[in-house]
């Protein structure tokens, strides 16, 4: 582990060639003892490999896209690494931490809470800062060649954390995406509940507005949503997010809407293998 004590293997599993490792970190962004799981391809055996992060959805954790979406195969022909964190602290025992499958635990999406109740929901920090750091303890892992990708409330961390960082992620791609978190019910109530009512504050975690202002180095962003789920054109809108890019010169976006489709990993696990390319090539450019 390169001597970092806060960092404790927990559990592995041989696949396709590699292996899926879940890990216990001491996180001191999140108050907690918190998970990530990392798939480590063949290719890891005989040198570093780059990474793609996935920002897992509402509900879910750190295993959910590892034991559901199937795309092991893929990573492990083309050597890419896959690094799952969880979705919010666990266990600190907040008042009202539980009391919704939207709010609280299990979701964090993926910002840095600003009121006092809601502290350690800084997931943003986490991510960005603190998960590297504690990665570059692991010695078959290029930290420094990263992508992120995400589902729902993790497409939208994704689209977030990718264009406020595009010096840390060589491309972005997302399933399903919050888009626009400040025009939809989900983004009012997590933004409201974590960075209180101050809605200017709110569109620094905002895909859409990012992208209206991106002026960084040029990223081709795939997107895929199905047609049939439910929660597209009420919580997602990822119309806006393609409109907004398009007045960017830097921003090229591929919006696929998958006809039948729907928001399950189902979905997820039909479109990955495009995704994990879509991801290589840019990591090995």
């Amino acid at each position: 582990m390169g001597g970092n004590e806060a960092l404790k293997e927990v559990k592995s599993a041989k696949c396709f060639g590699g292996k899926n490792v879940r890990y216990e970190l001491k996180s001191k962004e999140l108050g907690c003892t918190t998970t990530f799981t990392v798939y480590y391809p063949p290719a890891a055996q005989s040198g570093k490999v780059p990474i793609i992060y996935f920002l897992a959805g509402l509900t879910c954790d750190d295993e959910n896209f590892i034991n559901k979406a199937g795309a092991q195969r893929t990573a492990a022909a083309l050597g890419v690494a896959l690094v799952c964190p969880d979705t919010s602290p666990r266990g600190l025992d907040v008042p009202g931490e539980s009391e919704s499958w939207d709010f609280g635990v299990g979701a964090g999406f993926y910002l840095n809470a600003t009121q006092e109740r809601w502290r350690n929901w800084r997931m943003y920090a986490y991510i960005t800062e603190e998960l590297p750091a504690a990665l570059r303890s692991l010695p078959l892992l290029d930290v420094d060649t990263a992508s992120v990708m995400g589902h729902s409330m993790g497409g939208h961390g994704a689209l977030v954390l990718g264009l406020r960082n595009p010096a840390r992620y060589r491309s972005i791609s997302a399933f399903s995406p919050i888009a626009h978190p400040c025009a939809v019910p989900w983004g009012h109530k997590a933004f409201g509940g974590y960075l209180g009512d101050d809605r200017a504050a709110w569109k620094q975690y905002d895909a859409t507005e990012l992208a209206g202002e991106y002026s960084g180095p040029k990223r081709d962003i795939l997107i895929d949503v199905g047609t049939t789920d439910p929660y597209l054109e009420n919580q997602l809108k990822p119309d806006d997010f393609s409109e907004a890019a398009a007045g960017s010169k830097a921003l090229e976006v591929q919006l696929r809407k998958q006809d039948g489709y729907d928001h399950s990993y189902a979905f997820i696990s039909t479109f990955v293998d495009d995704h994990l390319r879509h991801h290589a090539k840019a990591l090995k450019a």
